[in-house]
């Protein structure tokens, strides 16, 4: 049994149509009746589990959100991204090309995702921060306030990456360790423990 159906409402995004969805059946806080977001097609959000596009979010392209995963706000995910598990992706967030968003990650306010990069664990990436190439971010770190990671950086444990910083190539960032102020962190480096870099 289907748990939601495409409405007649549309709206034209990059050349495409998207349509606004309807709940057939009570899940979660979504009751039957209830209007979601918009997808592109039944392709973009699974008829499986208590996956949900809501508000004004937008999926399209050969984007899939599947599980228990959320896109809320005005938030869009497209191209060939994926948001599983008891992901969320909220605000004005970006989520696209080969993302993937799971586990418990969250990705909000301003905060784009793309490239082939990774958000997993209990991760966090928020206000303007910018994730992209192969980069992977998990466990209980939080990248925000304009910090981009990219390249094949990697981001574990608790670390914290803020202010304008910056890491890439094959650098690792973990433990407590805490990056910002504009600092950047590159190559083969590794920041661990109570660090601190700024």
């Amino acid at each position: 049994m289907k748990k939601y159906e495409l409405t007649k409402e549309t709206i034209k995004v990059k050349g495409k149509t998207l349509y606004r969805i309807k709940a057939l059946t009570n899940f979660n806080d979504v009751k039957a009746g209830d209007l979601g977001g918009y997808v592109e097609s039944e392709d973009n959000l699974s008829q499986d589990g208590t996956c949900w596009v809501y508000g004004d979010a937008e999926v399209y392209d050969n984007a899939k959100i599947f599980d228990n995963a959320e896109v809320t706000g005005y938030a869009e995910v497209y191209g060939n991204a994926r948001v599983f598990n008891n992901a969320q992706v909220y605000d004005n967030a970006k989520v696209y090309e080969f993302t993937q968003v799971y586990d418990n990650a969250l990705v909000y306010g301003n905060a784009e995702v793309t490239g082939y990069a990774e958000v997993y664990g209990n991760a966090q990436v928020y206000e303007n921060a910018w994730i992209y190439g192969k980069a992977k971010i998990f466990d209980n770190s939080h990248i925000y306030d304009k910090a981009q990671v990219h390249n094949n950086a990697r981001i574990y444990e608790n670390a914290k990456v803020s202010e304008d910083a910056q890491i890439f190539g094959y650098a690792e960032v973990y433990g407590n360790a805490q990056v910002y102020n504009n600092a950047w962190i590159y190559g083969k480096a590794k920041i661990f423990d109570d660090a601190r870099v700024y």
